[in-house]
């Protein structure tokens, strides 16, 4: 079972192994996952990261390739 929430750390680890700082830089470039505040807590959901990682692999496939074009 997928956990339902994640800290920052986890997430870093879970997605990639990314470094806290490139995950900044993701958030600071608009491309990073949606956040929630709990507290003081900074957390992603499991929802959040599900729908960051089908956007991360939509924007890293060119849109010629669902075109069914093929370059010789």
């Amino acid at each position: 079972m997928n956990k339902p929430c994640y800290t920052v750390i986890e997430f870093c680890k879970e997605h990639g192994d990314i470094s806290k700082v490139f995950f900044y830089k993701l958030l600071k470039l608009g491309k990073g996952p949606r956040l929630m505040k709990v507290g003081r807590r900074t957390l992603i959901t499991a929802e959040a990261a599900a729908d960051w990682r089908k956007q991360m692999e939509q924007d890293s496939n060119p849109s010629w390739i669902d075109s069914g074009f093929v370059a010789l």
